[in-house]
């Protein structure tokens, strides 16, 4: 599927704002260059996010086929090493819809690091296509839908140790929700999946 073009606006605001947040937020954003806490774990992604992530992998299997093969032989191993609990279809990397998928996705691969993380560099191999998720994670953001003030407003354990409340909600990134759903609804997909099986050619 090829990607959207109002990706390119969503990731133009997404980038702004991340910057004016990181700004406000000053020497209490601890996020740094081979700090991948948030690089450990599975988690969902939407039809957007994998159409990002696989333009990305298309262009570096031309400009970099070395590295592309890397990041595909790391995501193989991981989806070897979780296929056994892995709550969907793995024929296709779907994520299930069933209550039972969704609450045995909680658990699922929690520690385990991206495949797209290049073990030797503590960096991501294709950080230009990150998921949304990526790209938020660090500043303050709100954790449930809602606009500033609604919702809970949560950040990264490693950022804003010992900041006041008052703090760290000065900080809050704005998030452009709306934009991305309704990229998603012009996309007319609803599936959901996880990094790994997006990073491999189309089968």
């Amino acid at each position: 599927m090829p990607l959207p073009p109002r990706n390119s606006e969503l990731i133009q605001i997404m980038d702004a704002s991340f910057a004016d947040a990181a700004r406000r937020a000053g020497a209490w954003l601890a996020c740094k260059p081979g700090c991948t806490q948030c690089c450990h774990g599975a988690f969902a992604i939407n039809a957007l996010d994998a159409a990002r992530l696989r333009t990305g992998m298309e262009a570096l299997r031309s400009t970099n086929p070395t590295l592309a093969t890397h990041i595909e032989h790391r995501a193989q191993h991981w989806i070897a090493e979780y296929a056994a609990d892995f709550p969907g279809n793995l024929a296709t990397g779907t994520l299930g819809t069933s209550e039972a998928e969704q609450k045995a996705f909680e658990d699922f691969a929690n520690e385990a690091p991206c495949p797209a993380l290049n073990p030797q560099t503590g960096l991501c191999d294709i950080y230009e296509f990150r998921p949304m998720t990526c790209r938020v994670f660090g500043p303050p953001v709100r954790m449930e839908d809602g606009g500033p003030g609604e919702g809970i407003l949560g950040c990264c354990e490693l950022c804003f140790i010992g900041a006041p409340d008052k703090t760290i909600a000065a900080c809050e990134m704005q998030v452009p929700h709306d934009l991305e759903f309704e990229i998603l609804e012009d996309m007319q997909n609803t599936t959901e999946t996880v990094v790994a099986f997006v990073l491999l050619p189309t089968r």
